[in-house]
This record gives structure tokens, C-alpha cells and sequence, in this order.
């Protein structure tokens, strides 16, 4: 299953770098294959608990830094006649 998300809080500054790194942080720290875009990051994991786990960390290391509020942006690709990964996604466009 890959997932695209994008996490940030609102009303802090104009730079959220540091709470970027933070939710970067904690899907690193998952083992999950991922990729940083500008403006999001793709995760391939195994299944929508899997997911919503990773996502209701990365809000709470967002919560932590001192959001207030926050903003997520979540885009599911469950995919079962084959297996997709980023590199497969990508291969075919490429």
C-alpha cells in the first residue's frame, strides 16, 4: 500500500521546517521505505493500521514541537491486483 502525506501545522510561521523534520523523523524511525517530496513524502507500508499508526505519530511529534493546529493531507493507493511501490509507480511514467 503506498500512502502520500503531508503534515504541517497552521499558524506558526512561514518557516515549518522544524516540524518537517520532526514527522521525517518518525517515519524514518518506522523502517518504512520513503520518499521526500516538496511537498509531501510517499510511504509504502503494509496496510491502513499500519498507516493510520504512522500518521497518529507523526501528528503527535508535530503536537510535541508545539503545534497548535495542525493540517493533514492523506492519499491512499490500495492497490490488489499487484504489488505497487514507489519504484513500480514511478517506472511506469518514467
Amino acid at each position: 500500500m503506498l500512502a502520500q502525506l503531508s503534515v504541517f501545522p497552521i499558524g506558526e510561521s512561514t518557516s515549518l521546517s522544524r516540524y518537517v523534520k520532526k514527522g521525517i523523523a518518525v517515519i524514518k524511525e518506522s523502517g518504512y521505505k520513503y520518499e521526500i517530496g516538496g511537498m509531501s513524502t510517499c510511504i509504502e507500508v503494509p496496510d491502513l493500521d499500519a498507516l493510520f499508526e504512522l500518521v497518529k505519530s507523526v501528528h503527535q511529534a508535530h503536537l510535541d514541537e508545539g503545534a497548535q493546529r495542525i493540517s493533514i493531507d492523506l492519499k491512499v493507493d490500495d492497490r490488489r491486483d499487484k504489488n505497487a511501490t514507489i519504484q513500480t509507480k514511478r517506472g511506469a511514467v518514467e
